[in-house]
């Protein structure tokens, strides 16, 4: 949450966008380490390598420590950070939207992260470790998108960044309907290119449409409103999948992000943006 609101307030939407995607390029990479050290060692090099890789990324920051300090004093005269329970959030106009908006969206990337193999395996017939190749697209999808809208995402600006993520989406939902393998395939990449813009932007727009005084309780607020979404509502999808059929996958995931889109729009009338 501090280094999401620090990018947010000193940074533009696009190095929120590169510094997301290289969330994606973690999720990618990572199997790869594991499944080398399972099949050249022990499966404990392959924690011993991440943590290789996290004292490096603790020797960068360390060493560009005095640039954060620059940036630091040069806001310090702008704002001053107020401290926000979450009482003090939900009075602010807009809160209450975004938060429902962002747990809708973790809700349903979490859920098409976790259920596509399943739904290419049960839904088409795949074989598990082709389904499971198919399933990882999605991670594809939105880390090449959030590498792309890095591009667009400063003169489109947060929210139509946003909606546009919400349509690109309902499109990849949308083939997953059609009995077709190759279009369920399609389809998870199509998903993940349109999640792809939403999570940063919705955390950059978040001192703009609150106040950057404002602005780190609530993204640590919406941190919360996320893992709400991303932990109670894959599993949700699971009973539910097991007493009507996977075939209820892009019902699921529509529901969620129409949601997303009306909870932003409200939120939009909420703050005057």
């Amino acid at each position: 949450a501090a280094l999401n609101n620090y990018v947010a307030l000193h940074y533009s939407s696009r190095h929120m966008s590169w510094l997301h995607c290289f969330w994606g390029v973690g999720t990618i990479i990572s199997p790869y380490i594991m499944s080398y050290a399972l099949t050249h060692s022990v499966w404990s090099d392959g924690y011993r390598t991440v943590s290789y890789i996290q004292f490096a990324i603790f020797l960068i920051i360390l060493l560009t420590l005095p640039l954060w300090k620059i940036n630091a004093k040069a806001d310090s005269k702008k704002t001053d950070t107020k401290p926000l329970g979450i009482r003090g959030a939900l009075k602010i106009s807009g809160v209450p939207f975004i938060l429902t908006g962002f747990m809708a969206y973790c809700a349903a990337e979490s859920t098409a992260m976790l259920w596509a193999s399943s739904f290419m395996e049960g839904v088409h017939g795949m074989t598990k470790d082709k389904a499971a190749a198919c399933g990882s697209l999605f991670f594809i999808g939105i880390t090449a998108g959030r590498f792309l809208s890095g591009f667009i995402s400063d003169r489109f600006g947060d929210i139509r960044m946003i909606k546009l993520g919400i349509a690109i989406a309902l499109i990849g939902i949308i083939m997953l309907v059609f009995p077709v393998k190759i279009l369920s395939v399609i389809g998870f990449v199509i998903i993940g290119l349109g999640c792809a813009p939403i999570y940063p932007c919705i955390i950059h727009s978040t001192p703009d449409n609150f106040g950057a005084e404002n602005s780190q309780g609530i993204i640590g607020i919406q941190m919360a409103s996320a893992y709400v979404g991303s932990t109670f509502m894959p599993p949700l999808f699971g009973v539910l999948a097991s007493h009507i059929g996977l075939r209820i996958m892009p019902a699921y995931l529509a529901l969620f992000f129409i949601l997303l889109y009306f909870m932003i729009i409200k939120t939009q009338r909420a703050t005057g943006k």
